[in-house]
C-alpha cells in the first residue's frame, strides 16, 4: 500500500493536487507540515495532519517540520473570525521551543534512512526586508488571486473584517515553500484543508517564480469532525483536549477516547493508531460484534496516551480510572497513590478543602460531614453512619459517630479520601 493509499484508507485526505499521488508512488520526496507556535500545546485537531507526517516517514519519505517562528508573529485568518491578538517575540519563542518537544514525540528523528528534520522560517525571514520582499515574491502573486482564497472573502465580509497584516499571511506562506523548495528540496506540503488556500498560494509561486516545468505537490486531510459534524477534541465542557500534560491530564487524555461515540472511535482509530491495516481491520470487527464492551476504546486510549504520555502517565491514568469508577476498595490500593497522582485525582474530583487549623486537634466525622457539605446537618451523619452505615473514610467503614479524624489518617500530610454511600465521593485537600 502506497502513502497516498494509506492516507485514503483511513480517511486522512480532504484533496491534493493532481498529479500527486503518481509522482510520490514515483519518488522519495521530502514534504513539510507548517505549525505557528501560536500558543505553547497542541491539541488532537492539530494532530490529524501530524499523523499524515508520520505515515509519510513511515512510507520511506523525508519529514520535515516548520514551526513558524515568522509566520505566528503576524496571524493566520483562516479559520478565524477575528484577528489573533500579536505576540511578543519571546512568547513566540517559548511557543515554538514547547511544540518542537511535542512533534519530537511522534516522529523519529533518530532513524539513518529518512529522520525527520526540524526548521524555523524566521531563520529565513529575519533576513529579508520588506522592499526585497514586494520585488521578489509580492509582484508574482495577484490581489485577484489572493482575493480569491476561501479565507479572504469570509473575513472580508465579516463585520470585523481584514487586516493587511493578515492579508498577506498567505504570501509568507507561500514562500515558506518556495524557500524550501530552492533550498531544502521539498517537493510536497501537506496540511489540513482550512489551509488549502495558503498551501496551493505556494505551489502557484513556485510555478510563476521558478517555471511552469517545476514539480510541487500537496495533500491536506480533512478537519477533526465526529459523526453528527460537530469538531472532535472537545472535553464535554468544550475545552481543548490538549497534548501539553499540565493542560489536559494524562488521565483527562485517556478518558476523552474512552468517551467517544461507537462510531467515532472507529474513525479516530484509522486516523491516529499507528497499527496497520489487517490489524485495525480485525479490531474494527471486534468492535461491531460487541460494541457494548468498548474494547477499542480501551485499545485506542491505551495505545495514545502511552504514546503521548509514556508508560508510567497510562499507568497514572489507568490507576485514576480505577479510582473513579470505584474500582480501587481498599485502604491499601489507595497508598499505592502517589503523591503526584493524588493531585492529578483531587484536580478532577470533588474537591473540598480544609486547614491545618481545622484538623490539628482531630475533627469528629459528623463534623467534618457536615463542613464539606456531605450532609446538611450532623443529625443526618449520624443516621448515614448509624443507620444506613453508609460512610468511609479512606475506604474503610466509620461504625462509630463519635469517631474522629487525625492528621495520621492524611495521605502525604494532605489528602483525605471520603465516601458517602456510592455515589458521593470526596477528596479533601488539608492546606496552610
Amino acid at each position: 500500500m502506497s502513502f497516498i493509499e494509506e492516507l485514503r484508507w483511513r480517511g486522512l485526505i480532504h484533496d491534493l493536487i493532481s498529479g500527486t499521488e503518481e509522482y510520490l508512488n514515483e519518488h522519495k520526496v521530502s514534504g513539510y507540515l507548517g505549525v505557528d507556535p501560536t500558543g505553547n500545546s497542541m491539541h488532537i485537531g492539530n494532530m490529524v495532519p501530524v499523523m499524515m507526517m508520520v505515515h509519510l516517514q513511515r512510507h520511506g519519505h523525508y519529514p520535515v517540520l516548520l514551526v513558524g517562528g515568522a509566520t505566528a508573529r503576524v496571524g493566520d485568518p483562516s479559520g478565524k473570525d477575528a484577528e489573533r491578538p500579536l505576540m511578543s517575540a519571546e512568547q513566540v519563542d517559548a511557543n515554538a521551543a514547547a511544540i518542537r518537544d511535542q512533534l519530537a514525540r511522534f516522529m523519529d528523528f533518530e532513524t539513518p534512512e529518512n529522520p525527520a528534520r526540524m526548521v524555523n522560517n524566521y531563520d529565513w525571514f529575519q533576513g529579508i526586508g520588506f522592499l526585497d520582499f514586494l520585488r521578489d515574491v509580492g509582484k508574482h502573486i495577484t490581489i485577484s488571486y489572493m482575493m480569491g482564497k476561501e479565507s479572504v472573502k469570509k473575513r472580508i465580509a465579516s463585520d470585523s473584517g481584514l487586516s493587511y497584516t493578515e492579508f498577506a499571511y498567505q504570501l509568507l506562506q507561500g514562500y515558506d515553500f518556495l524557500h524550501l523548495y530552492e533550498n531544502e528540496g521539498v517537493k510536497l506540503q501537506v496540511g489540513g484543508s482550512d489551509q488549502w488556500g495558503n498551501i496551493t498560494t505556494g505551489t502557484e509561486l513556485i510555478r510563476r517564480k521558478l517555471g511552469h516545468e517545476e514539480k510541487a505537490f500537496a495533500v491536506v486531510c480533512p478537519l477533526l469532525t465526529g459523526a453528527t459534524g460537530a469538531k472532535l477534541g472537545k472535553t464535554a465542557g468544550g475545552k481543548n483536549v490538549w497534548l501539553d500534560p499540565e493542560r489536559t491530564t494524562p488521565y483527562e487524555f485517556y478518558q476523552y477516547w474512552l468517551g467517544l461515540s461507537d462510531e467515532d472511535v472507529i474513525k479516530c482509530a484509522k486516523i491516529f493508531s499507528l497499527k496497520d491495516r489487517e490489524t485495525l481491520e480485525t479490531m474494527i470487527a471486534t468492535h461491531h460484534e460487541d460494541p457494548a464492551r468498548r474494547q477499542l476504546h480501551s485499545q485506542l486510549a491505551e495505545e495514545l496516551t502511552e504514546r503521548l504520555h509514556g508508560t508510567e502517565g497510562l499507568e497514572n491514568a489507568k490507576l485514576m480510572t480505577d479510582f473513579f469508577f470505584g474500582r480501587i476498595k481498599s485502604k491499601e490500593a489507595l497508598q499505592k497513590l502517589n503523591a503526584k497522582q493524588w493531585t492529578e485525582v483531587a484536580k478532577a474530583s470533588d474537591l473540598k478543602t480544609l486547614t491545618k487549623a481545622d484538623i490539628a486537634e482531630g475533627i469528629g466525622v459528623l463534623n467534618l460531614l457536615t463542613q464539606i457539605g456531605a450532609t446538611s446537618s450532623n443529625g443526618e451523619a449520624r443516621r448515614a453512619i448509624e443507620k444506613d452505615k453508609s460512610v468511609k473514610v479512606n475506604m474503610e467503614a466509620i461504625t462509630d459517630s463519635n469517631a474522629t479524624i487525625q492528621t495520621s489518617d492524611l495521605f502525604f500530610d494532605r489528602y483525605l479520601f471520603l465516601q458517602k454511600g456510592k455515589k458521593n465521593k470526596f477528596i479533601i485537600e488539608i492546606s496552610e
